[in-house]
């Protein structure tokens, strides 16, 4: 049996993301595979020795990881769901942070607001090496990792072209969790409204939705909490929101699944996504998608979602239009059934556990 150890940040809890569910359904379906597969925190002592690998997840967080790979001596994996913010940096942010953000190139930034997060103890420095440089951290961990599992062909060929990347990888495919949504409840009626299911920031550019469906007298619910530092930009899309908009908070997996079928599209006009795992759930529940190109969704969706630009309101009013005024797209939902569900998740993932120990890589010393 396979011993492992899934390495996240120590925030995976208090603030929910999608990270906090691909590390959460991997790990049980892993078990379920036969997989002996542990979460841990990165600021928790793990006993190594129990482990055959190690599976770290978020590339841009270097410092979670750095500790674990001095002192554990095991091969690891690295799910990097790498983002680049440098678009909302640069763009989307208040004046005062796109003249900061701007003087500044992708990992300045990250190292920026990383410093920032354990300045005000709302994470914790795994490892003062990481001090040194966010840019040479990530090479470090890249550069001892057995292989890359990224979340699609897309981002493993911006972590090539980023750090000079040549070593193995397997695309790992994000999923649902098909056990709660592969049926559609009954008794549902499908209403003509827009919901968003996200943390509540800039980068994720609510406010923009807000204005398309306020515009076009559109019911839009908006599910989720903002993450620590953006509580402004949360008071500021309550504050332009029309009466049509109504705010949830964070909702669990659970009670998702009525809002999802009741709902003719879920939008995300977000600067980012490396999938959108709210936009999979909520397709394979039968809504319609309207999601912004930037980063890794073409890889996912094609031809069955509609795209808008985050920057172009125009582009977000009409995505959303046109979404609401279609047909279901049902095709699109058997094929989240079959090809990103947690299960082929996991099998993937398993697979690339296997081949690592088949062959292991030397450590450097």
């Amino acid at each position: 049996m396979i011993k492992v150890a899934l390495i996240t940040r120590s925030t995976m809890h208090t603030v929910v993301g999608g990270d906090t569910i691909q590390v959460l359904k991997t790990t049980q379906e892993l078990n379920r595979l036969g997989v002996n597969a542990q979460v841990f925190k990165a600021g928790e002592n793990i006993d190594y020795e129990k482990f055959d690998l190690l599976h770290f997840f978020n590339l841009i967080r270097p410092a979670d990881h750095l500790y674990h790979i001095r002192k554990s001596n095991k091969p690891y994996v690295f799910s990097t769901i790498y983002l680049d913010y440098s678009g909302f940096d640069k763009f989307g942010r208040s004046k005062s942070h796109r003249i900061l953000f701007g003087m500044m190139n992708a990992s300045v930034s990250e190292y920026v607001k990383n410093i920032f997060r354990f300045y005000k103890g709302q994470d914790k420095m795994v490892s003062s090496e990481y001090l040194l440089g966010h840019k040479r951290a990530v090479k470090k961990l890249l550069s001892e990792a057995s292989a890359i599992l990224p979340n699609s062909v897309s981002e493993l060929n911006r972590i090539k072209h980023d750090f000079d990347y040549t070593g193995e990888s397997m695309v790992v495919p994000n999923g649902i969790d098909i056990n709660l949504f592969r049926q559609i409840p009954e008794n549902v009626n499908r209403e003509q409204k827009v919901i968003c299911m996200a943390q509540v920031f800039g980068m994720k550019n609510q406010h923009t939705l807000i204005e398309a469906c306020n515009k076009l007298n559109l019911p839009l619910e908006i599910i989720g909490n903002p993450p620590p530092n953006h509580a402004g930009y949360y008071n500021f899309c309550k504050k332009i929101a029309g009466k049509n908009v109504t705010f949830h908070g964070f909702l669990p997996q659970e009670k998702l699944i009525r809002i999802y079928a009741s709902s003719k599209v879920h939008a995300l006009p977000s600067w980012f996504e490396t999938t959108g795992l709210s936009s999979l759930e909520a397709g394979a529940l039968g809504c319609n998608l309207v999601v912004s190109p930037n980063g890794d969704t073409e890889d996912y969706f094609k031809n069955n979602a509609w795209f808008c630009l985050p920057n172009d309101q125009q582009s977000i009013n009409k995505a959303v239009e046109d979404a609401v005024n279609s047909p279901s797209n049902m095709r699109f939902r058997d094929i989240i059934l079959e090809k990103y569900t947690w299960t082929r998740a996991a099998e993937v993932t398993k697979e690339a556990y296997q081949k690592v120990l088949d062959t292991p890589k030397p450590k450097s010393v």
